[in-house]
């Protein structure tokens, strides 16, 4: 990667709106921002308003698949979850790939520049472990080298389908049997600048408490960050009370788990108690509003555990939509049903959901437009259909992925005036269809 100069017509410094800005680049890292000056011969001039990077915190690559098709029969999340299970069954290495670079190449088309894939589809669909273990996790790695999108692998501990219950049939693959055979398996995996190894439970409903502290070890020997899926239904609630006389929340607290370096995954059925402990911790909650809202998880406590302490990012989760703008109105469009009023969250929040507070949850450099920070730039339509008009500091409330014109990831242009430089989108949909 050589040396490149971006010229924004604005962009997003600091939380807030600079005209005219130069940022220079070299080895896939900004070298220079000057705000205030015209482009100059050889600038890619990027139009519209430029934002730092967009993280997506939390994704399921697989799930990418079931868009479009889970809807006819109504249900709940558990019956949602059968559809989820049988896709999940008929992947193997190759296939894996092709859905994954799908799913990535649609992210970074939206916007996203960097990804949490919490993985948990280990082996084959009998439990058996592939030639080589870590087979689905290197799929994953390759198809976020197509797509040109950093990838944080969140490998998640899965090994019982409710608390002191063995895993179900279709949840072989997801387990290694024991903690310990997880952790080793996991110590295997490699990193590099563009893909990171991080750890994951599952939940308290699929890994025990006394396992929790080797997850934490694990983190800890791998400078990782930590997720968990946390409280996203109340049926998940009301079976960690029978079992343990808490809340999950409060079983992580008592496990030693609850730090900075966690991520909490939904926090949608949270006590006052579970916000003043997760604000206390300074833990990160990782809300998906359009998944939240496509299964019928109900409404989360984003502003309460905002203001508690806790440091709030966006994901994608199942992909029901693919579109960092539909999180950010999703977010501030829940807290306003419940709370009834507007204006819960300020459209510089919302930005910064996805960007700062992506790029912490996923213990990654970036998230702004400064010296020595990665080259990730997000250039976004100030005058489309949907734009025009608005006041630029409030795209988040206005903007959708269709607006995004160009995404640069280490300073190498991977969307170019809405079209990917490397994967077609033919292809993309080709792939999907696949699996219809």
């Amino acid at each position: 990667m050589g040396t490149v100069t971006f010229h924004a017509q604005s962009a997003w410094l600091d939380g807030a709106v600079v005209r005219d800005v130069r940022i220079e680049v070299a080895a896939g890292r900004i070298t220079a921002v000057t705000p205030g000056v015209g482009a100059e011969p050889g600038d890619e001039v990027l139009s519209g308003l430029v934002f730092p990077g967009f993280a997506n915190a939390h994704s399921h690559a697989f799930h990418r698949a079931l868009r479009g098709r889970t809807h006819a029969d109504g249900g709940t999340f558990w019956t949602w979850r059968t559809a989820m299970y049988d896709l999940a069954g008929r992947l193997d290495p190759e296939s894996y790939r092709e859905l994954a670079t799908a799913a990535f190449t649609e992210m970074v088309l939206a916007g996203w520049t960097a990804v949490g894939e919490f993985h948990y589809l280990h082996h084959r669909p009998d439990g058996t472990p592939y030639e080589d273990p870590n087979a689905m996790a290197l799929a994953l790695r390759d198809a976020a080298r197509t797509a040109g999108i950093r990838l944080v692998l969140l490998d998640a501990l899965y090994l019982t389908s409710a608390p002191g219950e063995p895993a179900l049939p279709e949840q072989r693959r997801f387990s290694d049997g024991d903690v310990r055979a997880w952790a080793r398996r996991v110590r295997q995996l490699p990193s590099d600048e563009f893909f990171r190894v991080g750890v994951a439970a599952h939940s308290v409903r699929a890994v025990a408490p006394a396992d929790l502290s080797v997850v934490a070890e694990t983190a800890w020997d791998l400078g990782a960050p930590v997720h968990v899926h946390l409280s996203e239904q109340p049926a998940e609630n009301e079976a960690c009370r029978r079992a343990y006389g808490c809340t999950p929340t409060e079983l992580l607290d008592r496990a030693g788990a609850l730090s900075p370096a966690l991520s909490v995954v939904h926090a949608n059925h949270v006590t006052d108690a579970d916000v003043a402990l997760l604000g206390a911790r300074q833990a990160s909650v990782v809300a998906c509003p359009t998944t939240e809202a496509d299964l019928g998880d109900g409404v989360g406590r984003a502003r309460a555990l905002a203001d508690a302490g806790a440091v709030l990012a966006l994901g994608t989760d199942q992909h029901a939509v693919v579109d960092p703008f539909a999180e950010t109105r999703g977010l501030e469009a829940a807290a306003r049903l419940g709370s009834l009023r507007r204006g819960v969250f300020d459209p510089a929040d919302l930005v910064a959901a996805l960007t700062t507070g992506g790029h912490r949850s996923l213990g990654l450099e970036g998230g702004t437009i400064a010296v020595g920070q990665p080259a990730d730039l997000v250039a976004v339509r100030t005058g489309s259909v949907r734009t025009a008009g608005s006041d630029p500091a409030q795209l988040a409330m206005t903007a959708t992925a269709q607006d995004v014109t160009h995404v640069v990831v280490a300073g190498e242009v991977r969307v170019r005036q809405g079209g990917h430089t490397a994967v077609g989108e033919d292809r993309v949909a080709d792939v999907l269809r696949r699996f219809a």
